[in-house]
C-alpha cells in the first residue's frame, strides 16, 4: 500500500510505501527486494531517482518515507495520448540516459534490469524520475558468470535477463532503453524482432537504425554505453540516408582534393629535391674551384660565390681563410692582415634577401659557425698581421670554447688562448674608481695554470710550444711587473725548470726534424735562456739583492 503524507510543519509531500508481514512464499522475496531498493536510492542523489528520506520497521509491518513524485506514468500518457512527437522521444530518451549513466558510473556500477513505461514517472514540467529499484543490482567482478534471478517485464527484458543467456550488465538496461524508446515514438509496445526497428515506417531512418541497434540480441552488438547511445540520440540525423549521401560526396570531393594536393606535394618535393640537388653540385663546384685556381684572385672569387650560394655553410668561409688569407708568402711568413680582416667582415655583415646577415644564417648552423670561430680565432692569435694579436682573438676563441659541438681538445686549446688572449686588453688598465682590473698576481696564477700538464697529451706537441713559448716570453718581458706583484724570482725559475722537464718527457712522439717544430723548439729555447738572463740580471741572486739595489 502507497500512501500520500504530508509533514504540515515544512508542508512537505511524502510517499510512504507500507509492506505488510504476511504469510506466505511470496512476502520475504518482496520484503527483500524492497530493503535492496532502498539501501540503493539511500545512497543515490540524482534529479531523476527519488530520494529515500527514512526506513521504519514496526514488525508487522515495513514503511518506507521517500520523495512524493508528482504526475503520472509514462505508461498512463502513452495510453492517454499515444506515440509522442520525435523531438519529445528524443529528449526523454537522453534523459533516460543521463539517469542509467550515472547508475552505471557508480563504484560498483549499478544496472536497473526493469526499464519500462510504468517504472518512469512524467512530472508536470515534463522531466522524467525513474522509480522502483526492486530488481537493480551491483556489478561486481565476484558475480558468476550468469545471473541466478529471473527477473525483468516480458517486451522490456533482454535476452540475458532470462537465465542461460549471460550475465547482466549496463548493457542490458540499453536493451530495455531501446525497447522503451520504440514505444514512445510507435505508441506500440515492442517485442523482440516483432517488428524490427529498421522495418516500422513511422521511425526515421536513423532513430530506427539507433533502436535497431539498442536491441541486438549480441550484447556485443549494442551501444555499449549510456553516453554513447545519448550522442548517438543527438546526431541520430546523420544516419539517415540523405545525410549518408551528403557525407559520401564530400568524402570523395575530400578524396579528389587529398589527391590532387597529393600530387602538388609530390611535384612541389621533386622540384625542390631537384632544386637542392643542383644547387649542392654548384655549391661543391665552387669549392672545388678554389682549389684547382692559380691566382689569388680566382681562390676568392670562387669562396665568395660559394657563400653567397649558401651564407649557412661554413665550408666557403673557411677556404676563404685558410687557402687565400692564411698562404705563406714568399720567405715561408704567414700573415693574417688588416685589409683580410675587413673583408672577411664586410662578407658576414652582408645581407640575404630576407634582411638577415650572412652571420646570421651561419649561426643556425651551429657546428659550422663554431668550426670558423675557432680558426679565426687562432688566426688572430697567432697570424694578424704576422705576429697575431691575441685581444682580437679572444671573442672567436670564447665562441669556440663555449659550444659544445667541437672536440674536447678544441675547446680545451680555445679556453686557454681566450683566457691568456683577455688579459691583453685589461691587463694594467685602472678602473674609474681607482682599482687595477686584473692585477700581474692574477696573470701570473692564470698563466702558470694553462701551461700546467702534459699539453702534448691534451692537446699536441704545436699548441704545447706555443704555450710554453707564451709563459717564457711574459717572464722574460713581464719580471718587474711579477716581482711588484709578490712573485718570486724562485716561483719564476721553477716554472721555466717545468718548461725544460716538459722538453724531456712529454715530446717522445714528436718528430724534432719537421722544420716548423724544430724551429719552434729552438725559438723556446732561446726564450727560457733569454728570461733566466733577465731574471739574473734584474733580481740578482735572489729577491732581497734587488729590493737593495
Amino acid at each position: 500500500m502507497v500512501y500520500l503524507a504530508v509533514n504540515e510543519k515544512a508542508n512537505k509531500a511524502w510517499a510512504v510505501k507500507e509492506v505488510y508481514s504476511e504469510t506466505g512464499l511470496g512476502t520475504e522475496l518482496v520484503r527483500g527486494r524492497l530493503m535492496a531498493e532502498t539501501e540503493l536510492l539511500k545512497r543515490l542523489h540524482h534529479p531523476g531517482l527519488p530520494a529515500v528520506a527514512d526506513v521504519i520497521d514496526e514488525g508487522e509491518s515495513l514503511l518506507i518515507v521517500m520523495d512524493y513524485i508528482e504526475g503520472r506514468s509514462l505508461k498512463e500518457v502513452l495510453v492517454r495520448e499515444g506515440a509522442q512527437c520525435r523531438e519529445q522521444a528524443l529528449l526523454w530518451g537522453k534523459q533516460l540516459c543521463e539517469i542509467l549513466s550515472y547508475l552505471h558510473e557508480q563504484k560498483p556500477p549499478i544496472i536497473y534490469r526493469d526499464m519500462k513505461p510504468s517504472n518512469i514517472m512524467v512530472q508536470p514540467d515534463k522531466n522524467l524520475k525513474l522509480i522502483d529499484f526492486g530488481t537493480a543490482r551491483e556489478i561486481r567482478n565476484t558475480s558468476a558468470g550468469e545471473d541466478t534471478v529471473c527477473l525483468g517485464t516480458p517486451g522490456y527484458a533482454a535476452p540475458e535477463q532470462w537465465g542461460g543467456c549471460g550475465q547482466t550488465d549496463e548493457r542490458t538496461d540499453i536493451y530495455c532503453l531501446g525497447a522503451v524508446l520504440y514505444e514512445i515514438v510507435t505508441g506500440k509496445e515492442f517485442f523482440f524482432r516483432s517488428p524490427g526497428c529498421s522495418r516500422t515506417p513511422v521511425l526515421p531512418a536513423g532513430l530506427a537504425e539507433i533502436l535497431e541497434k539498442c536491441t541486438q540480441e549480441d550484447p556485443k552488438k549494442r551501444f555499449q554505453s549510456c553516453r554513447e547511445l545519448s550522442y548517438a540520440l543527438e546526431h541520430y540525423r546523420e544516419m539517415e540516408l540523405p545525410w549518408r549521401k551528403r557525407q559520401k560526396r564530400r568524402l570523395m570531393s575530400f578524396l579528389f582534393t587529398a589527391f590532387t594536393s597529393l600530387l602538388c606535394c609530390i611535384g612541389a618535393f621533386y622540384t625542390w629535391h631537384t632544386e637542392m640537388r643542383l644547387a649542392e653540385e654548384t655549391y661543391r663546384a665552387w669549392l672545388e674551384q678554389v682549389s684547382s685556381s692559380v691566382t689569388r684572385e680566382e681562390k676568392e672569387a670562387a669562396c665568395e660565390g660559394a657563400i653567397r650560394l649558401n651564407p649557412g655553410r661554413e665550408e666557403g668561409y673557411l677556404k676563404l681563410l685558410n687557402q687565400v688569407f692564411l698562404t705563406a708568402e714568399g720567405d715561408g711568413t704567414v700573415s693574417f692582415t688588416r685589409e683580410e680582416d675587413e673583408q672577411l667582415r664586410r662578407i658576414l655583415n652582408q645581407k640575404t634577401a630576407d634582411g638577415k646577415t650572412y652571420e646570421t644564417h651561419l649561426k643556425e648552423n651551429r657546428e659550422g659557425y663554431e668550426r670558423l670561430a675557432y680558426e679565426l680565432g687562432l688566426a688572430y692569435y697567432y697570424d694578424y698581421e704576422g705576429e697575431g694579436n691575441k685581444s682580437y682573438g679572444v671573442k672567436w676563441l670564447n665562441i669556440a670554447a663555449e659550444g659544445g659541438t667541437l672536440p674536447e681538445a678544441c675547446r680545451e686549446r680555445a679556453l686557454r688562448l681566450g683566457t691568456i688572449g683577455a688579459y691583453y686588453s685589461q691587463i694594467g688598465q685602472v678602473s674609474r674608481a681607482g682599482d687595477i682590473r686584473v692585477s700581474y698576481e692574477d696573470y701570473w696564477r692564470d698563466l702558470t695554470s694553462l701551461a700546467a700538464g702534459n699539453l702534448v697529451q691534451l692537446d699536441n706537441a704545436v699548441t704545447a710550444l706555443r704555450m710554453y713559448q707564451e709563459l717564457a716570453s711574459q717572464i722574460h718581458g713581464r719580471a718587474p711587473e711579477f716581482l711588484q706583484a709578490g712573485i718570486s724570482k724562485e716561483e719564476m725559475e721553477e716554472e721555466l725548470a717545468k718548461i725544460r722537464q716538459h722538453l724531456r718527457e712529454d715530446f717522445e712522439s714528436a718528430d724534432w726534424r719537421e722544420p716548423e717544430l724544430k724551429e719552434m723548439r729552438r725559438r723556446l729555447m732561446y726564450l727560457i735562456e733569454e728570461a733566466k738572463k733577465q731574471l739574473d740580471m734584474i733580481y740578482g741572486n735572489g729577491r732581497g739583492d734587488a729590493e737593495n739595489e
